[in-house]
């Protein structure tokens, strides 16, 4: 198990540097890139059931990024399993021709499954495609839907809670990265939008709580989900920190989007990889 944290806590660093080299090139939502990077390491490179050559393989997991403004993230992660050469992110990035941008669009990327941008659709979405999965027989494909908190103010999102409870869709796992800031204050500010624990159960829904930084949680999680063929949706509510990692970008609104001098990159990097080598020497001790 410690082999398979360590693998895993590794990729997540390695996820952070390249995002914040690709932020040095243009400006991308880094603070809630680096909030949801566990979570989308532990989910992409441990847990999703995808084939990366072929992504219209019939049994494979689906993943839809609700929140839309993570596709940095989602493509970095989508590279380290085969998708793509993570070099290719950094010189499509934002240009005419390029398959990468700050929103995931599936006209122009085959391993997107859903084009998504504007908050609050993934979730029906992520419904539909479960409902219409549990009409095949014997299959085991469960559908991820990455959220915001933000997006939960969203009429839409409890629409589609209330549909999958009913349609019975086990195989629809949602998940938040609930780092409580959106992107000109926190959400207590902006909406008022508290406890998202007793709503979900409100529904009726499984609910899962965990820290979204913490790998060994994350990883628990993910292989303890019911079957898929089970009757309750779930969702993992993650508790995070916008910016995580990064000293001047922690819990900072200023850092919902933005461009990274090479100076701040730097200084940045060397936290991550200075926090990654204490922990694990502590460890091996």
């Amino acid at each position: 198990m410690k082999t398979k944290i360590q693998k895993m806590e590794k990729a997540s660093l390695e996820i952070r540097k390249k995002l914040l080299n690709l932020s040095t090139q243009h400006v991308i939502h880094i603070g809630g890139d680096l909030s949801v990077a566990d979570i989308m390491t532990v989910l992409w490179q441990y847990k999703i059931n995808y084939d990366a050559n072929n992504p219209e393989w019939e049994q494979r997991d689906r993943f839809i990024l609700s929140k839309g403004h993570a596709a940095a993230v989602t493509s970095y992660n989508q590279a380290a399993i085969g998708c793509y050469n993570h070099v290719d992110i950094n010189k499509e990035y934002a240009s005419d021709n390029g398959r990468f941008a700050m929103h995931s669009c599936n006209l122009i990327n085959q391993h997107v499954e859903v084009s998504t941008g504007s908050l609050g659709h993934g979730l029906p979405i992520g419904a539909g495609i479960a409902a219409g999965l549990k009409l095949k027989a014997n299959t085991q494909s469960r559908v991820y839907v990455v959220m915001g908190d933000g997006e939960q103010s969203e009429g839409s999102i409890w629409e589609g809670v209330m549909n999958a409870k009913h349609q019975q869709l086990g195989n629809l796992i949602g998940i938040i990265d609930e780092n409580k800031l959106g992107f000109d204050g926190t959400l207590e500010e902006i909406s008022g939008l508290t406890d998202l624990t007793g709503k979900y159960k409100t529904f009726g829904w499984n609910v899962v709580k965990v820290d979204g930084h913490d790998i060994t949680q994350l990883i628990k999680t993910f292989d303890n989900l019911p079957p898929a063929d089970s009757n309750i949706p779930t969702v993992v509510i993650c508790k995070t920190v916008k910016g995580k990692g990064v000293d001047f970008m922690e819990n900072n609104v200023k850092w919902h989007a933005g461009q990274l001098s090479i100076e701040n990159r730097d200084s940045a990097i060397e936290q991550l990889e200075q926090a990654y080598i204490e922990k694990w020497s502590d460890l091996d001790d």
